[in-house]
């Protein structure tokens, strides 16, 4: 299992309206890493002290209701979480970075590339479906299936009361069934996440996006048919117990500039699971190396 010192640095910024938790590392151009659910800032360990190295600025938040950023109660709509974004970029004085996102982050970085080309160097996306492609593959079967949690996540108080019984072990449960590569989640690694999701307002904060989600899943927002042209890197972990594969399938209709890399021994952690892989590919990418 990989291991890394934690050499970053704790910061808060407003953005927004709200009080944003981050970490960041080195100098240079800036590297925006947004995680995903049920996760923070700490499932980008493994590549912050990597990309510091490359000469990045790497900035990895804690999103909104995560961890130790504000957990409001409203605010949860993609739009208003892009806005989030957008103020931590011109907070650190920056006009545009590299938008790299895994699960709901990269949900988040597809819309970010498609509602700020202007603010987005080049995208990188880790299992996570551009929004097109989930409309999409929601009309299948197999998708179906495995979108069945976001349907759960609807009913009121329950989930939260469920997921967050026990210190939150569940998540902990959750995270380590999706793995393919179990040693990546040792009960150290498992701990924090639990408990970070079992600090007051953060477990129904983070099902806030879902059900924000949920009211606009089947209806287009127009924003489907607007090309995202900046250079993208797509990595996928193929066996994702939740995102079927067919969503990284003919993509070109909405991204011309696009490199998909598959990890046939990854679950949905891609860049924990197999973190030495994901710096390569992320290496090659930002550095035009063939």
């Amino acid at each position: 299992m990989a291991t890394t010192v934690e050499s970053w640095q704790h910061h808060n910024i407003i953005t927004n309206g709200i009080r944003m938790h981050y970490v960041s590392q080195g100098s240079g151009p800036l590297v925006v890493l947004l995680h995903g659910f049920p996760e923070y800032w700490y499932s980008w360990r493994l590549q912050i002290p990597f990309l510091a190295d490359l000469g990045y600025t790497v900035v990895a938040p804690d999103l909104r209701g995560y961890n130790d950023s504000d957990k409001p109660e409203t605010g949860y709509s993609i739009a208003n979480l892009l806005r989030d974004i957008v103020g931590l970029i011109k907070g650190l004085g920056e006009e545009k970075a590299i938008i790299v996102g895994h699960d709901w982050g990269g949900a988040l970085a597809w819309s970010f590339a498609i509602s700020y080309p202007q603010m987005t160097e080049r995208l990188i996306v880790l299992n996570a479906p551009h929004p097109g492609a989930m409309r999409r593959e929601l009309r299948t079967p197999q998708q179906l299936r495995k979108s069945w949690y976001i349907l759960a996540l609807q009913v009121p108080i329950l989930p939260e009361y469920i997921l967050g019984r026990n210190h939150a072990r569940a998540i902990g449960r959750m995270i380590y069934a999706a793995a393919v590569q179990k040693e990546a989640f040792p009960p150290a690694v498992l701990e924090r996440y639990c408990e970070a999701m079992s600090k007051p307002g953060a477990l129904r904060a983070s099902i806030s996006y879902y059900r924000a989600l949920f009211r606009n899943l089947f209806s287009s927002d127009g924003l489907d048919n607007v090309l995202v042209r900046m250079p993208t890197l797509l990595i996928w972990g193929e066996q994702d117990i939740a995102l079927d594969l067919a969503l990284t399938r003919n993509l070109e209709q909405w991204v011309p500039d696009l490199r998909v890399r598959y990890v046939p021994d990854s679950g949905h952690w891609v860049q924990q699971e197999r973190p030495e892989l994901v710096n390569q590919w992320i290496a090659e990418f930002l550095h035009h190396i063939p």
